[in-house]
């Protein structure tokens, strides 16, 4: 396992009183659908639209002003592969990817949000009006068909 500049394991880095650095030490139960040794993504429990995910680096950084040269990459290869899984696995035609820096960031983590976007789908400019899932049977559902989607994607298929 990969080690910071303090020796300690970046699985088990961040702050203490970060909640996406509790949800990458696995103190939070999420509904997971990807991780590997730089991130992991999860849905947002109050998504845009079903689908909607939030991919973080593992180790604590606020914004992508402070995130390091050599984990760019990896995290935007895989905002990709999340984005390729929400059309795959949910019909979507298209996706949203997007970042906030400070305003509009409502965890100090960095984050990527991957939104699954159909024509007229209603959202417009800057207004983006949130929905909670219906039930956890409804963020399971969509959990399974993006983590498939994903593992198909990674297999070549």
């Amino acid at each position: 396992m990969d080690e910071n500049a303090e020796g300690r394991s970046f699985f088990n880095n961040g702050k203490e009183d970060c909640a996406f650095c509790e949800i990458a030490r696995g103190e939070v139960p999420t509904f997971i659908v990807f991780e590997d040794e730089a991130s992991l993504a999860f849905l947002d429990d109050r998504p845009l639209f079903p689908g909607h995910c939030l991919l973080i680096p593992r180790r604590h950084f606020e914004t992508l002003l402070d995130l390091p040269a050599s984990l760019i990459a990896a995290l935007f290869l895989n905002a990709q592969l999340l984005a390729r899984a929400a059309e795959l696995a949910l019909g979507a035609e298209g996706s949203f990817v997007a970042v906030n820096n400070r305003v509009s960031q409502s965890v100090p983590h960095f984050h990527i949000h991957v939104v699954p976007r159909r024509k007229k789908d209603g959202l417009k400019g800057f207004f983006w009006p949130r929905q909670k899932y219906q039930n956890e049977a409804a963020m399971l559902e969509v959990q399974g068909v993006l983590k498939s989607a994903i593992a198909q994607l990674q297999d070549g298929r």
